[in-house]
């Protein structure tokens, strides 16, 4: 309790690192009066990097790509890929959607069709899914160098495979990759479970293929003709301490990931180096070249990685960029990245991005039908036409900001079948754990 004939000030840090500013004031000078308290919480962020506008708008992921790539792969689970729209609606719940499958499926009329109560895939996606596929079958032995090569990165060359999941569609595995590929090759990989528990079910690495064992780092040395490797540093000039850290950081010889770190000394120069190299080689291996911090601490006994995981990518941001976008914390290598975009984009990668552009063309398409629909409402009851609708009237359109607009939620507001939007704060919640839970796409 505290007891203050003025204005007094306490502060204190919880564990979860909210700051809690505590103002009491009396409003009397009677000792029987009791003082009000006004309690004004200041969130401070667990880790903090200056924000790149540029990599900040590479980690923004449309939600509506998330939502119609779960569509479809639900539509191509049923038989003749076609869903009864009934079924889907009640899938619905599961994709945390509200309003009618209906309406969201007519706002994408390239991607979906609605024929006889039943949606399937256009024929464009279709040929997209049939590209995609064809594209996983030509990429299994890159599959198996991956997989093979995250295994030697960790300590007993071994992994869960429910943690292997957690980072599947990162690295571009398919959903199948465990009975598809795996058996596939038995002079390579093994599957072990000693308590036979479904959840310790683990990938064991039976055969050490050196060739695997060179990180992007040394390789890109050995392409420059033998120097000795080195990290790149996308930092500007004005970094000035930054650089400097840098330089020194680069002073100490390159430790390369695959190699066994027990027998350096926890908390060396060496360690840290070595530590710095197995996160960058982890994530050259993803095809956004970004992972969620959260699932890379689930390595960090696999691994070897320190506890204290965020004061080690927080100490190098030459090499890697930390965002806590929408509340989630990830990791990006600086060097994949020219501005917002990919240096090396992955054959998956621009597949998918095929589908968001025929996405956004129905969409485009959805929009322009219903701002017609709303116009032509408006004549008809004599209402005065805006300057947005003579826009739109003739055929001009608004310069946009965004890639992707939400212009559709706000069309079929007036209807009540609006089906929420990113303002929602626990619907945004909700769908950025899903887009963390996958990272792909």
């Amino acid at each position: 309790m505290f007891c203050c004939l003025s204005h007094r000030t306490t502060q204190t840090m919880l564990p979860n690192q909210t700051n809690i500013i505590t103002i009491l004031r009396t409003t009397s000078t009677s000792t029987q009066s009791k003082p009000k308290c006004f309690i004004l919480k200041k969130h401070y962020c667990l880790w903090s990097m200056k924000k790149d506008p540029e990599l900040e708008s590479a980690l923004s992921r449309n939600r509506r790509w998330i939502i119609n790539n779960q569509i479809k792969n639900i539509i191509l689970r049923y038989p003749n890929n076609e869903i009864p729209i009934e079924t889907l609606q009640k899938k619905f719940k599961t994709l945390d959607l509200q309003g009618k499958a209906l309406n969201w499926i007519s706002k994408y009329p390239s991607c979906f069709d609605f024929h006889q109560r039943h949606v399937r895939l256009t024929k464009r996606m279709i040929e997209l899914v049939n590209e995609e596929q064809s594209i996983k079958d030509s990429l299994e032995p890159v599959f198996v160098k991956r997989l093979a090569k995250i295994l030697m990165l960790s300590v007993n060359n071994t992994l869960n495979v429910l943690k292997i999941n957690e980072i599947k569609n990162s690295l571009g595995f398919p959903d199948d990759y465990l009975i598809r590929i795996v058996p596939k090759y038995p002079d390579l990989f093994r599957i072990v479970n000693e308590s036979g528990r479904r959840s310790s079910m683990a990938i064991e690495l039976i055969h050490w293929n050196p060739d695997f064992a060179v990180s992007e780092v040394e390789a890109l040395a050995l392409k420059n003709g033998g120097k000795k490797p080195n990290f790149s540093c996308c930092l500007p000039s004005s970094w000035v301490k930054s650089l400097e850290k840098f330089r020194d950081f680069e002073s100490v010889p390159y430790v390369s990931p695959y190699s066994d770190p027990r027998g350096l000394v926890e908390g060396s120069k060496e360690m840290e180096k070595r530590n710095v190299g197995l996160v960058h080689e982890l994530l050259s291996l993803t095809l956004w070249k970004k992972v969620s911090i959260m699932k890379l601490g689930h390595f960090k006994r696999e691994f070897f990685l320190p506890d204290k995981l965020n004061v080690l990518l927080l100490k190098h941001p030459g090499i890697f960029y930390v965002s806590n976008k929408y509340r989630i914390y990830t990791v990006l290598l600086r060097e994949g990245y020219v501005g917002s975009q990919l240096v090396d984009k992955d054959p998956l990668v621009v597949v998918k991005e095929k589908f968001g552009e025929i996405m956004q063309e129905g969409l485009h398409e959805y929009n322009q039908r219903r701002r017609l629909i709303n116009i032509e409402k408006k004549r008809s009851k004599g209402l005065p036409l805006t300057r947005v609708d003579e826009d739109h009237m003739n055929g001009r359109r608004r310069r946009r900001n965004r890639v992707v607009s939400d212009e559709d939620d706000e069309v079929d507001g007036e209807n009540g079948n609006k089906l929420g939007g990113l303002l929602d704060p626990e619907e945004r919640k909700r769908f950025y754990k899903v887009l963390f839970d996958d990272d792909g796409s």
